[in-house]
């Protein structure tokens, strides 16, 4: 198998890193999430972990504020971009909510681009980040109906990038 780069997106909660985990047992998987760095920021400043509404868009805001300052998130990605190309593994999983980093990652890298949807799950629209993850012309769109069905299509995403 030749190497993929693959923007991954979708709301919270529907089912990314699940379906990166089922991506793993037919292929050597990495994953990078593009406010990894943001994250340890906000947790200096008292972020707790949390996910609910005011959460996500404080981490929204401050990878705005990093971005403009210094482009901390997609100079991180490109370090990512490059280690994985030397590493053995076959599909980094690069997850992106904001569709002009989408955009970049995908000229920048060759990237291929993903949406997971998960049937009945409303989209969050308390911050910009997650308000427009319907944003882009995704490359594959798969709909989460069950876990069976997730792993399913985690295999014939594999086989399909080969």
């Amino acid at each position: 198998m030749r190497k993929h780069i693959v923007v991954i997106n979708g709301t919270g909660g529907c089912g990314k890193t699940t379906f990166a985990e089922f991506c793993s047992k037919y292929a050597n998987v990495q994953n990078v999430s593009s406010v990894a760095k943001v994250k340890e920021i906000a947790k200096i400043v008292g972020w707790d972990g949390g996910k609910n509404e005011k959460d996500r868009k404080f981490l929204s805001d401050l990878k705005k504020i990093t971005t403009e300052y210094n482009d901390m998130s997609f100079n991180e990605m490109k370090v990512r971009v490059e280690e994985f190309l030397k590493s053995p593994a076959e599909i980094l999983f690069l997850h992106i909510r904001e569709p002009e980093e989408i955009k970049r990652a995908v000229s920048a890298f060759g990237a291929k681009t993903l949406l997971i949807k998960k049937e009945g799950l409303k989209n969050i629209t308390s911050n910009s980040s997650d308000a427009d993850v319907d944003n882009y012309d995704y490359d594959y769109i798969i709909i989460n109906t069950s876990l069976e069905n997730l792993e399913k299509e985690a295999e014939k995403f594999v086989q399909e990038l080969n």
